[in-house]
């Protein structure tokens, strides 16, 4: 066996969108949401953007699906970039 070196626990990300029906098809964008790694999900998700959705209007996509909101993509970019550093 190998060592084991010190591991940060991984932030889990979701990629979610308001159902339709919540809002018109034009405001049916993929959120990228940070997700607690642990306990229950939040009454509130915050999406990267800053928006704000509630987990019972939303619906969990498998990848960015449909139209990305830029403003999420924008800012994982730099989230990204930073961690790199």
């Amino acid at each position: 066996m190998g060592n084991l070196v010190h591991a940060e626990p991984a932030e889990l990300l979701a990629v979610i969108r308001l159902r339709r029906g919540v809002v018109g098809e034009c405001r049916r964008v993929s959120h990228i949401v940070p997700l607690p790694a642990t306990g229950p999900i939040p009454t509130e998700l915050v999406a990267l953007c800053g928006a704000t959705i509630l987990p019972a209007q939303a619906e969990v996509l498998d990848g960015i699906a449909g139209m990305p909101c830029e403003a999420c993509l924008a800012r994982q970019a730099r989230r990204t970039s930073l961690q790199l550093r």
